[in-house]
């Protein structure tokens, strides 16, 4: 349903404005708290609400101009101090500023926003007839419960007819295609038998958009993902270099016409090589020039983040404010919206567990008020987002104890862990959630999970009584990503070349039984042997002499191939519907392969899970 018809160009353009003014709006809110009778800041915040309210009047969204305008004249009010902002007057704003928000998500998905709680606008009235401004606390608008779970870890491993309809935009497999036995899905697909034509090579098939959606759907995807601003250097920069291809193609259409010719001089040799040589530097400029375009400053995250958490500590009896550091680095537009959920949940667990009550805190000889910290770094062609705490840290045998006590490990196997691992035992699937996280009772390995699912890891130091620091490294894009590519059969895959150290031979004599398990010494260390085709379920066929010495976070593993085709610059094309595991994402070879990009970490987890 578009309730927009007609105006999408003009509801884009809203957004886009009005959500960069929210996002200031925010960070004020949290300026305010501490400086309650600055002048400029309440005079920003009324502009803020006025100018949203007037282009929300364009639009006939009635509903935001409602909760807009009653916003502002609160603001008026408190600018003309015949209000005073107040505790609970301040946590109605917050709470009004959030309704915005969520107004936003409705308007981005095309659709008219349900009016604002009565509760709210009863507060705000009560607030302008100098009245108290009661309002319960609820849970954040922003709750990850709203939003559709992660993909599971226990999807069929070997429904690869799955994935081909999945990556052509076939019709949906009927539920009885889907239920289909594994070995015979598994068998179809084998690449020692018959090439199956579910894996023929068809680029022309291949849809960059979401597999299997309705054009309703894809009508009313998020706006604000498909829209960034871009600075006009940028710009300036992906001219100059189209112009540069422009002439270098000249230069190639003149060389050609020669060649057809009979002139295959030495000469001519040369200019060819030198032409495509220019090419293929060129390319790669423009190929970095479009992942600038899609870089876009952090804050536009953060800055959403300080009132929550503020709202959040004080809902639980605490005193926390949240400070922000590098809001000038620069991530993936489409990462910083899937950063927005695990990082919520991020500080919401933060703020339960880890930040101590303001009588705790006094007793304990700590400032009355936490000082929680999320600050972006760019490490490289990554970016480090760390949450940091001066709260009571984590004890590490407090978690390995509670861990036993679920059933999530064996008492001798959590004896064997470090503090360090046992830190990170708070992301096994069941240690947290129903009613333990803060806010909105999401559990702590869905945030590890999107984290991975955004080829991201995740890390925990901590010191009890003194605080901790949850580490996120991310890469600054997943446009475009630098790939080794593999032959198993007749099937291309590839595996990230940050994960692919060294190309190995390996022969039957290098071999050694460990545990009834093929390992191989590397440089004085000796490391598991496992064959591609044993990690993603199909039948082993001859005897592999190739080997990809891979790691993925502490582990190092030589993985079996059949041939190694040679390193790429892959041109992600993530999975909209459906994505089994082990395998991230699709692109394709430059002779029009289908070529499957491998999810080590995962096809590691399942590995070690078994």
């Amino acid at each position: 349903m578009n309730d927009f018809a007609g105006m999408e160009d003009l509801l884009s353009d809203f957004l886009l404005e009005a959500g960069e003014m929210l996002s200031e709006v925010e960070s004020k809110l949290t300026d305010l708290e501490k400086f309650p009778e600055d002048s400029r800041l309440l005079n920003e915040i009324f502009r803020g609400f006025h100018t949203i309210k007037g282009g929300a009047g364009f639009l006939n969204a009635t509903e935001l101009v409602a909760l807009c305008n009653i916003t502002e004249n609160v603001f008026d009010k408190l600018r003309t101090r015949e209000l005073l902002l107040n505790p609970e007057l301040m946590v109605a704003l917050s709470a009004a500023t959030a309704e915005v928000r969520t107004m936003f998500d409705s308007l981005q998905k095309n659709q008219r926003p349900n009016e604002a709680p009565r509760q709210l606008t009863d507060a705000l009235k009560a607030a302008l007839t100098g009245q108290k401004a009661v309002l319960p606390v609820n849970q954040s608008p922003h709750s990850a419960a709203n939003k559709e779970v992660v993909r599971s870890a226990g999807q069929d491993v070997a429904d690869w007819e799955k994935l081909y309809k999945s990556l052509t935009g076939a019709e949906n497999i009927s539920d009885e295609g889907a239920a289909r036995d594994q070995k015979t899905v598994a068998a179809s697909v084998n690449p020692v038998g018959p090439r199956n034509a579910l894996l023929e090579k068809n680029t022309a098939e291949i849809s960059g958009t979401g597999a299997g959606r309705s054009e309703e759907e894809a009508t009313s995807t998020d706006t604000s993902k498909s829209t960034i601003r871009v600075d006009t250097d940028r710009l300036d920069r992906l001219l100059d270099i189209s112009g540069e291809i422009g002439l270098t193609k000249s230069r190639l259409t003149h060389l050609r016409s020669d060649i057809i010719q009979g002139r295959i001089d030495a000469d001519t040799m040369h200019e060819l090589d030198l032409a495509v040589s220019q090419l293929e530097k060129l390319v790669m400029n423009l190929q970095n020039a479009v992942i600038k375009t899609r870089l876009q400053p952090v804050d536009r995250l953060f800055s959403k983040y300080p009132p929550l958490v503020s709202k959040l500590a004080r809902s639980q009896g605490k005193d926390a404010e949240l400070l922000l550091e590098g809001k000038d680095a620069e991530l993936d537009s489409s990462l910083i919206e899937d950063l927005e959920e695990p990082l919520l949940n991020l500080l919401s667990y933060t703020v339960k567990t880890g930040v101590e009550t303001v009588e705790e805190r006094i007793s304990s000889g700590k400032p009355q008020q936490c000082k929680m910290e999320l600050s972006a770094h760019q490490e490289g062609d990554h970016i480090l987002i760390s949450i940091a705490d001066d709260g009571r840290g984590m004890l590490p045998e407090a978690i390995r104890n509670k861990a036993i006590a679920k059933g999530l490990i064996s008492r001798e196997a959590a004896n064997t862990l470090e503090d360090i691992q046992c830190l990170e035992l708070i992301f096994l699937p069941g240690f947290t959630g129903n009613g333990e996280m803060a806010d909105d009772g999401a559990a702590m390995d869905l945030v590890k999970t999107a984290i991975h699912e955004l080829d991201g890891t995740i890390s925990i130091q901590s010191k009890p009584g003194k605080g901790t620091v949850i580490s996120i490294m991310l890469p600054l894009t997943l446009a475009i990503l630098p790939v080794l590519i593999l032959r198993l059969g007749d099937q291309s895959f590839a595996v990230p070349l940050s994960q692919a150290n060294e190309i190995l031979s390996v022969t039957p004599g290098k071999l050694q039984l460990v545990s009834g398990r093929p390992t191989m010494a590397v440089h004085g260390k000796v490391l598991p042997v496992l064959q591609l085709s044993q990690l993603i379920g199909w039948e082993q066929s001859g005897t592999q002499t190739v080997g990809v010495l891979v790691q993925s976070g502490n582990i190092n593993f030589v993985m079996l191939v059949d041939s190694i085709v040679g390193r790429d610059d892959a041109v992600i094309k993530p999975f909209d519907a459906f994505r089994p595991n082990g395998v991230a994402a699709v692109t394709m070879s430059s002779d029009g392969d289908i070529v499957l990009i491998l999810d080590i970490k995962e096809l590691v987890s399942e590995v070690r899970a078994h």
